[in-house]
């Protein structure tokens, strides 16, 4: 009896610290993913180099790009590049953030964009 009552806890403490091995693989696994991502969103800025400027900055051709092609949206954030390239950030009307990549004429840089949206040709 002694045996079987040994055998069972002894089975259950491992059990126990296998799972807890397991839950401390993930936590891991979640903070090393978490951790690149940011480091992949960092070389994307630094490698993009964009300043961040007022709304009121932006061009009148990209303002009027972002109300022709995205109704309802209002421009959150925007910045630009050397290159007079424009990366726009904007509240949508279903309150969704979308990035958007734009020239100073107000053509979308389809190279660069990250979501799909109208071409302004």
């Amino acid at each position: 009896m002694k045996k079987l009552i040994f055998a069972t806890a002894l089975a259950i403490g491992s059990l126990t610290a296998v799972n807890a091995q397991q839950d401390a693989a993930v936590a891991q696994a979640s903070t090393d993913e978490a951790t690149m991502t940011q480091a992949v969103d960092a070389q994307e800025t630094v490698a993009q180099d964009f300043k961040e400027i007022k709304a009121t900055e932006l061009p009148k051709p990209v303002l009027e790009a972002v109300a022709s092609d995205f109704e309802g949206a209002t421009v959150s954030k925007a910045y630009k590049n050397a290159k007079g390239e424009y990366k726009v950030v904007v509240a949508t009307a279903d309150n969704k953030q979308k990035t958007l990549y734009a020239t100073a004429d107000g053509n979308w840089m389809k190279k660069k964009m990250k979501m799909s949206g109208k071409s302004r040709q």
